[in-house]
């Protein structure tokens, strides 16, 4: 009976694939195609993490595509351009729109320039296009003149006198109808998207850099991307959600590292009242600090109130504002009475510490008000749950931003959330569908639980225990230790390694676990357990430069393996333009295969040995008369 329904559903579904393919020659022709699309070179993956806002350095290495943009023109070209002509033309794939504007204005963009240009791009895009079908190329052509793209990178002008003829009155009228400048300005994103066929960005795009908006406006659009959330993307996830605690913490953040831009002009989310209150409340504070201050003691409060309504986040030593003696000013830490640096505290109740004053309750109103109703906001978290998730595996390869909870011993903790208890894989899908709920239901208890993804001592996000209020009001820098997840000591551990791929499915003996969250600090090396795990937060933040000694970490896994670029001080655009300096970049190779990877040895090949399956019963099924076809 069971066989019989299979067989019942194969057939169905067999003929609403036949309205996509519904002739034998169809069906024929796709799997072909298919067949041989399997032994193409793998497509090139790129992997960054921990972006924090910073959008120059980010944007430069999107632009270079991490230095492989140079490694290929110095390939193709290196015998025809010296090294100023190479990094004056990879300054215009880079930079197109500007650096046309400055040659420009030098006097240089005459026709016979552009047609030389505009024949060194198309001859560059065809050497990088040999990984993909044409089809695939068709797709990556941004939208305008796709039709004489596809056209160009079909002439062959050296094979044939007559193709030799057609490619040049291709590029001649290019230019004598005037689109050179568009046309190098497409060729230019085209080759960008040859370079990467897919980009992980293994969390947070936001923290102390000041553009995150502007980072997930240039990749809002990008063809081949996914996204690990990190637990900066995951509290203005929550923020966006309506979670008031959230809300507090982001604001906090910017105002801590003097970064309203985000909030003002990239989201228009006003500090005013904010400001003006606390003005009142600290009259001999710094505007800022003042603002700094007051939401600190909102965002303690509120805090303070989820750690009580949720006893099972264990979290109850955290409500420090219960702890403090507000005549002595001292506050009990782990049994111990410790000085604090303010006795003063305009905001607070002594005898009901956690309650929200009515301005209190009225600024953080108005600030729901308006993260929900920021358009910009909606639309880049919106984004970050259509491309993002808490892991992704792709290849053999298992990513997330920070840790799998583990004890003492190595095993997985048992998390109680939600009602139930979860650990491993379990966990990390119980998190990815709470914070999928929470911006769908809006509903207090998942609003909770982002806040607690973002700090909580056993999130997935985070992996250590925040003392924000110690490392605020105690001068006394012993209490300010942050207790790591032992997950972070056994990530040095190949066996426990092997476990954590094991959980999620993937072979402990090819696989890799690739992180970010923790900086890679200077001398320290990137790669561990022998090359099990790679942890590639290597600085973008300016404020981790002194600490990990670069500008950041690119992963490159294409068909010869892995390597590892630490990109040393990044240039900014106006020095680019002026004077075509790049990223300069030191390579590691983390492993290096003994054979060439093809599609047919990634996830993408088995999706197309799978989609061969069900084509070739088809076919069976219109030979064999079961389907009728066209």
């Amino acid at each position: 009976m069971q066989q019989n329904e299979q067989l019942i559903q194969q057939e169905k579904y067999l003929r609403l694939l036949s309205e996509k393919y519904p002739t034998p020659e169809a069906v024929s022709e796709r799997l072909i195609h298919l067949e041989a699309r399997l032994t193409l070179p793998k497509e090139v993956e790129h992997f960054l993490s921990d972006l924090h806002g910073e959008y120059g350095t980010f944007s430069h290495i999107l632009n270079n595509c991490s230095g492989v943009i140079r490694e290929k023109v110095a390939y193709v070209f290196g015998d025809r351009m010296d090294e100023e002509e190479q990094a004056e033309f990879c300054t215009l794939l880079y930079y197109p729109v500007e650096k046309l504007e400055s040659l420009e204005n030098e006097g240089r963009t005459v026709p016979k320039w552009y047609v030389e240009t505009l024949g060194k791009l198309l001859e560059l895009a065809k050497v990088m296009s040999y990984k993909y079908p044409l089809a695939k190329i068709s797709e990556l052509i941004p939208t305008a003149f796709t039709s004489v793209i596809v056209e160009m990178m079909n002439t062959r002008p050296d094979e044939d006198p007559a193709q030799f003829a057609y490619h040049k009155r291709l590029l001649d009228s290019i230019v004598e109808v005037g689109s050179a400048p568009s046309f190098i300005c497409v060729f230019a994103e085209l080759i960008k998207r040859l370079a990467v066929g897919w980009i992980h960005i293994v969390g947070d795009f936001f923290d102390r850099g000041s553009r995150p908006d502007a980072i997930l406006d240039k990749v809002i659009d990008y063809p081949s991307l996914d996204i690990q959330w990190g637990n900066h993307d995951i509290l203005w996830m929550g923020a966006a959600c309506g979670s008031d605690a959230c809300i507090a913490n982001v604001v906090r953040n910017n105002l801590r590292y003097n970064n309203t831009e985000v909030l003002e002009n990239g989201y228009g989310i006003g500090l005013r009242s904010l400001t003006l209150w606390a003005a009142r409340q600290y009259p001999d504070e710094a505007p800022i600090k003042a603002a700094e201050r007051a939401i600190s003691i909102i965002m303690f409060k509120l805090e303070g109130k989820i750690i009580r309504r949720h006893p099972e986040f264990s979290m109850d030593e955290r409500v420090l504002l219960d702890a403090v003696d507000y005549e002595k000013g001292t506050v009990r830490i782990d049994g111990k009475d410790y000085a604090m640096n303010q006795r003063v505290f305009p905001t607070i109740d002594p005898e009901n510490p956690l309650k929200l004053s009515q301005e209190e309750e009225d600024i953080v109103k108005e600030l729901r008000a308006s993260f929900l109703a920021s358009e910009p906001l909606r639309r880049h978290v919106e984004f970050l749950y259509r491309r993002g998730s808490v892991y992704t595996c792709c290849n053999g390869n298992l990513l997330f931003h920070a840790c799998v909870p583990m004890n003492e011993d190595g095993s997985f903790t048992k998390v109680t959330v939600g009602g139930g208890d979860y650990s491993g894989r379990a966990y990390f899908d119980f998190v990815d569908a709470a914070a999928r709920r929470a911006w769908t239901e809006r509903d207090k208890i998942l609003l909770d639980y982002m806040w607690y993804f973002w700090c909580g001592r056993e999130s997935v996000f985070s992996g250590r225990e925040f003392k924000t209020f110690e490392r605020m009001f105690v001068d006394d820098e012993s209490t300010w230790e942050e207790p790591d997840d032992p997950y972070f000591q056994f990530i040095n551990d190949a066996d426990a390694c092997g476990r954590v791929l094991k959980e999620f499915g993937l072979d402990p003996e090819k696989g890799h676990i690739i992180n970010g969250h923790v900086p890679v600090k200077k001398g320290e090396s990137p790669v561990k357990s022998g090359g099990k795990a790679i942890v590639i937060d290597g600085g973008f933040c300016h404020a981790y430069h002194k600490k990990t000694g670069i500008s950041g970490f690119t992963l490159i896994s294409n068909s010869r393996g892995l390597r590892l670029l630490a990109h040393q001080h990044v240039a900014d655009v106006r020095t680019a333009l002026r004077e075509n300096r790049d990223i300069e970049s030191v390579s590691e190779t983390v492993e290096l295969q003994s054979y060439s990877l093809t599609v047919a040895d990634t996830d993408k090949g088995k999706a197309i040995r799978e989609e061969m399956e069900d084509l070739r019963a088809l076919l069976i099924a219109y030979r064999s008369g079961v389907i009728h076809h066209a």
